[in-house]
This record gives structure tokens, sequence and C-alpha cells, in this order.
């Protein structure tokens, strides 16, 4: 049975006293992989911040892994990130320091404290991205698309049931691209974990079609996107 992982209800987004989106309602499941496209302004990032606790919730109901954004405070919202994976088109891992420790400063921020579980989340991180003996590289040593994974990793860490991935593939080469849309669609089918994916990239969505959530208009537009695949 799937479980409702997001559930928006007549929520109105705002980023200071501005209303970027009105009356949004939709719900995510567990294991499902949905798209949230808009040309550039039409509130995607205040759509994500507001899911990820940085925008406050004003108006309307919103639940995102069985947090009430309603309810959410300074002090709660520590609590919401560990059961959500973020996922950067810049990456932003530390450049000073490798991959194995990049990892471990997240879990120990997270609250994690034994040694040997530690070592065998990060372990278990990098193997899933397909990194397994990368842990010892510096940041600027890896491609690109093994950055991104290693970002992919880090959302990993807390076995998130929703990971957020804002343009992930932005950065990226064509086939990179690919290789890390197969990993994120692994992700959903294998760990039944949700992801939200925005991006601009038509390319990536018609090669791996899928729900999309289109923010014009001060609207949230609910499609879903049929297989448009030519050989």
């Amino acid at each position: 049975m799937a479980e409702t992982v997001v559930q928006l209800r007549g929520v109105n987004i705002y980023q200071g006293n501005s209303l970027i989106l009105q009356d949004v309602n939709f719900t995510i499941e567990s294991g499902e992989f949905v798209y949230l496209v808009g040309k550039t302004g039409t509130g995607k990032s205040s759509l994500l911040k507001t899911l990820y606790g940085e925008l406050p919730l004003k108006e309307g109901s919103c639940n995102v892994v069985g947090f009430d954004l309603k309810d959410m405070n300074w002090k709660k919202v520590p609590f919401l990130r560990r059961n959500l994976g973020v996922v950067f088109q810049d990456f932003q891992l530390m450049t000073d320091r490798n991959v194995h420790e990049n990892l471990k400063f997240v879990l120990k921020a997270t609250g994690w404290k034994d040694e040997k579980l530690i070592e065998e989340k990060i372990n278990d991180v990098l193997n899933k991205v397909g990194l397994r003996s990368k842990g010892f590289k510096m940041p600027y040593e890896m491609s690109g698309g093994e950055q991104q994974r290693v970002d992919i990793a880090r959302a990993l860490l807390n076995s998130p049931k929703l990971i957020l991935a804002d343009e992930p593939t932005g950065n990226l080469d064509p086939e990179t691209s690919d290789e890390i849309m197969q990993l994120l669609f692994q992700i959903t089918k294998d760990y039944g974990t949700a992801i939200i994916m925005a991006t601009h990239d038509f390319i990536v969505i018609n090669r791996y079609p899928s729900r999309m959530l289109t923010t014009d208009r001060s609207r949230v537009i609910d499609t879903t996107v049929a297989a448009t695949m030519h050989s």
C-alpha cells in the first residue's frame, strides 16, 4: 500500500508579502517520481523551499513526510529535514575534505554517534550510487557526474521518504544526465523513495516520462506526461 508522502490542500505560497502560488493542491505517494517544471520566476523554488521548511506556510494545509508544516517552527525544521533528502544542481560538497568525510559530516550533524554504524551507512550509500571505491577522493578529483552521485548519496544517508532534487542534471552533459536519471528512477523503485525533481530539461523529461507539476500564472497544474519516446 503506497504511503502519502506529500499532501497540499488549498496552499498559498508567499515570498515575503507577495503571493507566488495560490490554491495549490496535490498529493505524492511513496515511490512516485514527479517533475516540477515551469518558467524561471513562476514559483518552483518557492514551492521546494516551502516543502523543506525554509519558507513558512501561512495559508492552507501541507503535510510532508508526516510533518504538519502549519505547525513548523525553527526547532522542528531539523527533524523535518532528517526525513528529506535534498540534491542541488551545484553539488554543495565541502571541498576541503574527501567524499567519506563529506558524508560523515552530515551523519554527525544529524545525530549519528556510533562510528561503526556511520561507516556502514557511508559504505551503503556509496554502494547504492555506484561509488563504492571512491570514498577517499576529494571532490575536485571527480567528474561532475561523480560529484552529483555523491550529492545523491548524501541525500540518501538518513533513508528519506522524499528527495527534493533541484535541477540535478543542470550542469551535466547528456550522457551523464542519463546516468543520473537512471539512478534516480532506480531509487524510487528499489527503496520506495518519492522524488520531486525541478528541471528545465525537456529532453530528459521526454526520455524519462513521468508525472509533471507545472507552475504557471501562480497556479500548479498536475499532468501526467504520456511517453513520447521516438526512436
